[in-house]
């Protein structure tokens, strides 16, 4: 992978390919005054919301309300004192709401600033997070919107995403919703909006962004991955549901190989060979990285299949039941080599 291009915080990416409609809708709100205070970008996760979040607010933070007709794009330059300020999470009229490091990576980060050190884009995608977003996170808000604007200008808050919310935050969050001060945006980004809570849903305006099509999600793997050939790219496209962020993700994890070694088993059906399975079970959870992007291709190939078979009612029990068990597996803390044999063999029992 060439330097730079492994992995681009949504915050400094400049490129969103595929949601040009979105960009344009969001535009013309800002021209003809119209622009809602709060909206909720929704879709499947890794399709670009963030990255549209984004360009949206480095856009709102630098635009000359006075030449609107000029503006063609929500593009900013990476030149731009703006777009370098929002990089660094430094504007003052920007305020990013997101979960915070665990306490143990926090520390990381604390000391390699006193060590006049930078952690690489790749070392902080690392790092772990919380569970949720914290309701003392959600309350710094009222004291961000509680300033004037420092160009008497927008203000931006962007909740990455409020589907890590709990109860209490969600309620602070939704307080602010209520009543947002005038020229502030709330851009809410959700990978799961019909979690949400109906209130926070009514008072936003809407924009669900479509997964993107096979030639875009190519043409970003030739961006991010050059390395890869033609052959593998039509694989990773074919099992990336339209995200670029699982896309990567399966590009970086063989997850190909995975797949093809997942769908030689289940495809033997009952004559499955156990040694095989036991083998694939044994290397899935050896982490828990690798354990979730195993359990994203059973269900990819479950779906596949579904497709491809005629007995569509057998298998849409079988993803009716991997769902169930991966559930409880995570909230009950179960076994995951179980959890995983018990699935992959239902799956192979019913074809």
């Amino acid at each position: 992978m060439p330097e730079g291009l492994s992995y681009i915080s949504p915050r400094d990416n400049s490129y969103l390919l595929g949601h040009e409609e979105a960009e344009n809708f969001l535009l013309e709100a800002w021209k003809n005054n119209s622009l809602h205070n709060s909206w909720l970008f929704s879709g499947v996760e890794g399709i670009g919301k963030a990255t549209l979040a984004y360009k949206f607010a480095r856009f709102l933070l630098s635009a000359d309300t006075s030449r609107k007709d000029q503006y063609v794009s929500l593009d900013v330059s990476p030149d731009n004192q703006v777009f370098k300020l929002v990089s660094n999470n430094a504007h003052p009229d920007l305020k990013i709401i997101e979960r915070d490091y665990t306490d143990a990576d926090r520390r990381k980060i604390i000391k390699a600033i006193k060590d006049g050190e930078q952690l690489s884009g790749e070392e902080m995608q690392g790092l772990k997070r919380s569970a949720f977003i914290r309701v003392d996170d959600v309350r710094t808000i009222n004291e961000f919107l509680s300033k004037k604007s420092s160009q008497d200008g927008w203000r931006v808050v962007i909740v990455d995403s409020i589907d890590d919310m709990n109860t209490a935050s969600a309620n602070a969050i939704l307080k602010i919703l209520e009543e947002p001060p005038h020229q502030t945006v709330l851009l809410l980004i959700s990978h799961n909006p019909n979690r949400l809570l109906p209130t926070i849903k009514s008072r936003c305006a809407k924009l669900l962004l479509k997964p993107l099509n096979d030639a875009n999600l190519g043409c970003l793997l030739r961006r991010y991955r050059p390395g890869l050939s033609e052959p593998e790219i039509k694989g990773l496209v074919e099992i990336g549901s339209g995200s670029i962020g699982k896309t990567l993700n399966y590009a970086d994890n063989d997850a190909l190989g995975k797949y093809e070694r997942l769908k030689k088993i289940v495809t033997s059906g009952s004559g499955f060979k156990l040694a095989e399975l036991l083998s694939f079970c044994d290397a899935a959870v050896a982490d828990e990285d690798n354990y979730y992007l195993v359990q994203s291709l059973i269900l990819k190939l479950i779906h596949q299949l579904i497709r491809e078979v005629p007995d569509i009612e057998n298998l849409a029990r079988s993803w009716d039941d991997a769902i169930k068990t991966f559930s409880e597996t995570d909230s009950l803390n179960l076994d995951r080599k179980q959890a995983l044999l018990t699935v992959i063999t239902n799956l192979c029992k019913r074809m």
